[in-house]
């Protein structure tokens, strides 16, 4: 099990925080989470079930982690582990996750899929998302892994598809040319470009792409 106590910071106040595997008790509020994150029109089939919450807590609990302050989780993120052949890089998110519900977890895995990263919006500026990025990374350190690895959607990419690939808007985003909400995240959190990957999630935004990004662990060998 996974815990660790520290403080963010509401812009100059320090907030208590801790991150910690999350159980069957937090089911409630990872699923408030997801209501609140994904809010209609997202359907609310793709919000977490209990079932789903169940696979992850029993199936792989060193890749379920919440952020709790004020005694309650407002954040989580959720892996698990895969065999990943970066000459066989293409693939969907619901192949890769088993439609979240991470039946597929393979215990020998080279590498830990992040499957979701969510916050409540009224804690997001308190930076819990980089905060479980970093976690995640301690996980793949601890477990000898090579790489923590997903799939970043490119929200952004929906505003300039008309004047370019998305090849050419991911390069510009890594070029400080463009922003992106989720690609300059990643980036900020130490995740590198591995490929793009056409068909990954049904998204307007991202035109269904989304950017495989990954963080190599320094303690192996590359």
């Amino acid at each position: 099990m996974y815990r660790k106590q520290l403080y963010v910071f509401d812009e100059e106040r320090p907030v208590q925080a801790v991150v910690r595997s999350y159980t069957e008790a937090d089911f409630a509020d990872l699923i408030h989470i997801q209501q609140e994150s994904f809010p209609p029109p997202f359907p609310s089939e793709l919000w977490w079930n209990e079932e789903q919450l169940t696979n992850h807590t029993t199936l792989f609990p060193q890749g379920a982690l919440c952020v709790e302050i004020g005694g309650r989780a407002v954040a989580s993120i959720t892996g698990l582990l895969v065999d990943f052949d970066p000459q066989q890089a293409d693939h969907t998110w619901e192949q890769v996750t088993d439609h979240g519900y991470i039946r597929n977890h393979n215990p020998d895995g080279n590498s830990l899929y992040i499957v979701d990263i969510c916050a409540l919006p009224e804690y997001r500026k308190l930076g819990l998302g980089k905060l479980l990025m970093q976690s995640m990374y301690e996980v793949v350190v601890e477990l000898k892994r090579t790489r923590l690895l997903g799939g970043g959607r490119i929200p952004g990419y929906h505003r300039h598809a008309s004047t370019m690939t998305a090849d050419q808007y991911a390069q510009a985003v890594v070029k400080g040319e463009l922003k992106d909400p989720v690609m300059t995240f990643l980036l900020r959190c130490g995740r590198t470009p591995v490929k793009l990957v056409a068909d990954y999630l049904e998204d307007e935004e991202s035109l269904n792409y989304a950017m495989l990004m990954e963080w190599r662990n320094p303690f192996m060998e590359h």
